[in-house]
């Protein structure tokens, strides 16, 4: 059975450590972790994972953040993987730094990745796995923070919650998102 994993982030190297990133984060642990390597495709880095009886199709959009929708609406069809067996990994202010939550659906809550990735679909009835990145930034200033680095403190436990975020895409892919919430969103 396969599942689409797609973590959000922008491309690039000037990208790469910013918040706005934690989403590659997980799915390159994901890869690292089963031994598996990115290629570049249509719309973005693609990878393919065994678990078990599941197949994770890992994806990274090269399409840039605001245009994630492109590459989720494509390999969605490529695949036929049926909208109930996607979930994305999202970057999310409201939440604070490393918290981490499973949701069913939801809205975009102005993340223009999410926006983006609902206009193609023309629903938001899909899964998202939402990471904490905090919000400790001016008025105003939202598209500095996103795309800052993240602080000396952070790094420190940046790879503990992202181990823990990948834990929860395991789980995701063999029990499902209720058995995955019940297990993980209260800890």
């Amino acid at each position: 059975m396969k599942y689409l994993i797609v973590g959000l982030g922008n491309i690039g190297p000037e990208y790469w450590g910013t918040r706005h990133n934690t989403g590659f984060r997980v799915v390159n642990a994901l890869a690292e972790a089963g031994s598996v390597n990115f290629t570049e495709e249509r719309y973005g880095a693609v990878a393919r994972l065994r678990l078990k009886n599941t197949e994770p199709v890992l994806l990274k959009p090269n399409t840039f953040m605001n245009l994630s929708g492109h590459a989720v609406r494509y390999w969605l069809q490529k695949e036929h993987i049926p909208l109930e067996r996607l979930l994305v990994v999202v970057d999310d202010l409201s939440l604070p730094f490393g918290s981490l939550r499973l949701k069913p659906k939801g809205s975009h809550a102005g993340h223009n990745g999410l926006r983006h990735i609902e206009e193609m679909l023309e629903t938001s009835a899909y899964c998202r796995l939402r990471f904490g990145i905090g919000n400790d930034f001016p008025r105003g200033r939202q598209m500095d923070y996103v795309l800052s680095p993240f602080t000396l403190e952070e790094l420190e436990q940046l790879p503990e919650r992202v181990k823990q975020a990948a834990e929860m895409v395991k789980s995701f892919c063999l029990a499902g998102v209720d058995t995955t919430m019940n297990l993980f969103n209260h800890k």
